[in-house]
């Protein structure tokens, strides 16, 4: 379990805290949407859950141990992966296996067992394929997916990731989003999925909203998004398809509000003809 206890963090005295008293858990095989506008916290929130960050009040926890133990940040950084925006910020290598093999030989791990780390690692995003191609020529979305299998190769309990669509084409943003989902459902990972988006908080089990540091909203997905108006007042949009449905049934149809899946809209809509 990941653990936030009353953690504050200020990048410097004299500023307002960039978060202030955020209190969560994630729970093993978790998967969380981090909401909020720029400005709100959340890349700090992101850096805080893998101990890059410490915070200056309060406690984080990872899997029982404390990130302001300077001697357990290794293991703490190994059972929490962290993904950025830019996969490009975190790549090391000139081909795709050679890039995810990187933190492998940084433990010092057997050939052999790298190899199969490596494969493993680039079969569960879809990308074992692709082993010997130059990073140079990857699309974007092939980019952050093989930054994806980097942090794979480290067997970590949790992923923490910072933004990792906003660079993404609608396609890449999917192809990302359902990596994540197959991970999360298949191998129970925790998920920590940090974004402005709400389309892509849909698919958490709980959602967080960030704004000025501090924790403005939690609950499930149908407990968070429509409420429309306290989201707008955090600068936040309700899901387009929320809007949608809201709209079809001020016209007579019958949907249930917390009709979030474009399939499953078709499907009620198919069914009400």
């Amino acid at each position: 379990m990941i653990r936030v206890n009353q953690a504050t963090f200020r990048y410097k005295d004299s500023l307002p805290a960039a978060l202030n008293r955020i209190s969560f858990t994630v729970d093993p095989g978790d998967f969380i949407a981090v909401l909020g506008p720029n400005g709100s916290g959340k890349s700090t929130l992101a850096r805080l859950l893998n101990g890059i960050l410490i915070p200056d009040e309060g406690t984080i926890t990872v899997l029982g141990m404390d990130t302001r133990d300077v001697s357990l940040r290794p293991d703490i950084r190994r059972a929490v992966g962290l993904v950025f925006s830019n996969p490009e910020n975190q790549m090391v290598a000139s081909t795709v296996e050679e890039d995810v093999a990187f933190g492998p030989e940084n433990q010092g791990l057997p050939r052999e067992k790298i190899r199969q780390r490596v494969d493993a690692a680039l079969a569960r995003v879809g990308m074992l394929e692709l082993s010997h191609r130059p990073l140079h020529l990857l699309s974007g979305g092939q980019k952050q997916k093989t930054a994806i299998a980097g942090i794979l190769a480290m067997k970590p309990h949790y992923i923490v990731l910072d933004e990792p669509t906003s660079m993404l084409d609608a396609q890449g943003r999917k192809d990302v989003i359902q990596t994540l989902l197959e991970l999360n459902r298949r191998e129970n990972i925790g998920i920590v999925l940090i974004t402005h988006l709400v389309e892509e908080a849909v698919w958490a089990r709980r959602i967080l909203v960030l704004s000025q540091g501090t924790v403005k909203m939690e609950g499930s997905p149908e407990e968070v998004l429509l409420k429309t108006i306290e989201l707008n007042k955090l600068g936040l949009e309700s899901p387009l398809i929320t809007r949608l449905v809201a709209e079809l049934n001020r016209r007579g149809f019958t949907i249930p509000p917390a009709t979030f899946q474009v399939d499953d809209l078709v499907r009620i809509l198919c069914r009400s003809i």
